[in-house]
């Protein structure tokens, strides 16, 4: 200052590690003189400064050391070092030589810093029972290459522990790499209770950069906690509301330990209970009963075990199900039934709920409701299979049905025939007879001939075929149907086609001629009658003559019993009939 040589330098450059340093050199000179040296150095351990660079105005001159590689100079003659390491964590100085003026000197500190890694926690791997005799290890925290040495601080829940004497211990670690950077390690110890099952945790690491406290906060992690159940439950999942035979049936037990306890399941047969644990699915805590029925029902037991404290709970639960059961029908009268007879079905059955019953034909048609079903009037073609079918409207899907079948016995009827069946000599026919009976009957024909045989629903149908022969057509043929309870016979009468056409020519010729004799009759009176040759009178009986008539002419006489029968002949030219006494 006396000399009036000025030198400014900052008292302290941070610079990030691995980034660059510029540490500048500002100096002044009065009456704008020129320096004749600039040189710069750094302080090494033992306190003394080794030359890096000697400026002067015939050139720059590099000292060898650990920094040639590292180093240049700007125009300015700043100090610039590349890939600052945590070595580089030192005193740099700067001198300046101006002649008359003398010499003049200043320094920086460079200091060095490296943010830390986000820091990496990893819980206990094994788990933490809460009945644990010691305090037991959380979680550890590592926060990796930081400088300088960045501090640790344990959260829980979002609020920060602090060490405790017999309650929360932190312990923590400094290690110094190689690189010069640093890693610290931290470890929570803490007692744990039954809540921390959903408490998180985190670890978080302070770090100061340009006078200013800077934080990173790890992820959150829970801890395993062990802890022996407090409360047992076992229940019954079914596909519907009410459990009903054929269903199947699983019994859930669960218990709120951790880890789950080992589950036992049994059920109560009269004063001993029966262990079903081999039908369990293995350490699941799950009973599946498949198509369950009556016998299912009764009280089924879950017992849990706790490993860590061997304490055992159980629990109890009913399962009903819901059944039908002896279906069965009466039949009132129960004797033998006749065609024309009524009868009436019962159906009963058995079950702990209400139940409804409907009847259905053997074609399914709904026929009655109730659990009686009235018949009358039984025909052997009346539906003889019946089906009751029993409900239980309170259990969905809960229903059995029992078939029934009445059987109306009888001697045969015979309801169909080939009769009169128009047939020629010597051609072959087939002979039909058809029955309805109860026992099946039998059906026999009284001549030789090829019989096929077959039911037409409740029906016996025969057909027989045979050659027309003059006995035959004489006799005809006899269908005979029997069973254990009668006969019925009927004859089938064959008629000759030939014979019969020709009498109905003749018949034809007849009566075509009969129709053109009364017409021509009919048309000589009425041509008479227009000429006025016919008088006709109402009286019942009356002659009819000319005035001169001769002995040889025709006299006609015309009866009132005949008059009606005429008249329907002698219409007038509109088509109306004319009175009898017109005509």
């Amino acid at each position: 200052a006396a000399s009036g040589l000025e030198i400014s330098m900052p008292a302290v450059l941070e610079v990030e590690f691995g980034g660059t340093a510029r540490i500048e050199c500002n100096f002044y000179i009065p009456e704008n003189a020129s320096y004749t040296y600039i040189d710069w150095f750094y302080v090494d351990r033992s306190n003394r400064q080794v030359r890096l660079y000697h400026v002067t105005s015939s050139g720059v001159l590099e000292d060898d050391t650990d920094y040639k590689k590292r180093l240049s100079l700007g125009p300015d003659k700043a100090l610039t070092i590349s890939s600052v390491t945590m070595q580089d964590a030192r005193t740099f100085v700067c001198q300046v030589g101006a002649g008359s003026y003398g010499v003049g000197e200043n320094s920086t500190e460079l200091s060095v810093y490296k943010v830390p890694e986000t820091p990496e926690i990893e819980p206990n791997p094994g788990g933490i029972s809460v009945q644990s005799s010691e305090i037991p290890q959380i979680a550890k925290c590592l926060s990796k290459n930081s400088f300088p040495p960045p501090n640790i601080t344990w959260h829980k829940n979002g609020e920060q522990l602090h060490a405790r004497e017999n309650q929360v211990t932190i312990q923590s670690t400094l290690t110094r790499e190689s690189s010069g950077l640093y890693t610290v390690s931290s470890t929570l110890y803490a007692p744990v209770t039954r809540k921390d099952r959903h408490s998180q945790y985190h670890c978080t690491v302070h770090y100061w950069l340009r006078g200013q406290r800077h934080t990173l906060d790890s992820r959150g992690v829970k801890v395993n906690i062990f802890y022996p159940a407090e409360h047992l439950k076992l229940k019954v999942v079914s596909s519907s509301a009410l459990v009903k035979e054929g269903d199947n049936v699983t019994l859930v037990c669960e218990a709120d330990g951790n880890p789950p306890p080992v589950f036992s399941f049994l059920k109560k047969e009269l004063n001993t209970w029966q262990d079903l644990s081999s039908l369990a699915e293995p350490d699941s805590g799950i009973l599946i009963l498949h198509d369950v029925n009556k016998s299912s029902s009764g009280t089924y037991r879950c017992q849990s075990l706790d490993l860590d404290d061997m304490t055992q709970r159980e629990e109890d639960v009913n399962l009903i199900v819901n059944y039908i059961e002896g279906v069965r029908v009466k039949m009132e009268p129960s004797s033998t039934l006749h065609e024309g007879d009524s009868v009436t079905l019962s159906c009963d059955a058995h079950s702990p709920v209400a139940l409804k019953y409907h009847w259905r034909d053997e074609k399914g048609k709904k026929v009655a409701e109730g659990n009686q079903l009235s018949l009358h009037n039984l025909t052997f073609e009346s539906s003889n299979n019946f089906s009751c079918k029993v409900m239980a409207p309170s259990v969905p899907g809960l229903e059995q049905s029992k078939q029934v079948s009445v059987a109306v016995e009888g001697k045969p009827r015979i309801v169909a025939i080939s009769s009169p069946l128009y047939v020629r000599p010597d051609e072959v026919v087939n002979l039909t007879c058809k029955a309805i009976a109860f026992p099946r009957p039998k059906v026999q024909w009284s001549i030789n001939g090829t019989a096929h045989e077959y039911m037409d629903k409740k029906h016996i149908a025969s057909n027989l075929t045979v050659r027309v022969s003059q006995d035959l057509l004489q006799a005809g043929a006899k269908c005979r149907v029997s069973n254990s309870l009668g006969v019925s016979e009927k004859h089938i009468q064959l008629v000759d086609q030939k014979s019969t056409a020709e009498s109905q020519g003749v018949i034809i010729v007849a009566i075509i001629v009969a129709i053109l004799v009364v017409a021509v009759l009919g048309a000589v009176i009425y041509f008479l009658h227009k000429k006025g040759k016919i008088p006709c009178g109402r009286a019942g009986k009356q002659d009819i003559t000319k005035p001169e008539a001769r002995k040889d002419k025709i006299v006609v006489e015309v009866k009132s019993d005949k008059l009606s029968e005429e008249a329907g002949l002698l219409q007038g030219a509109n088509g109306e009939k004319r009175p009898a006494a017109d005509q």
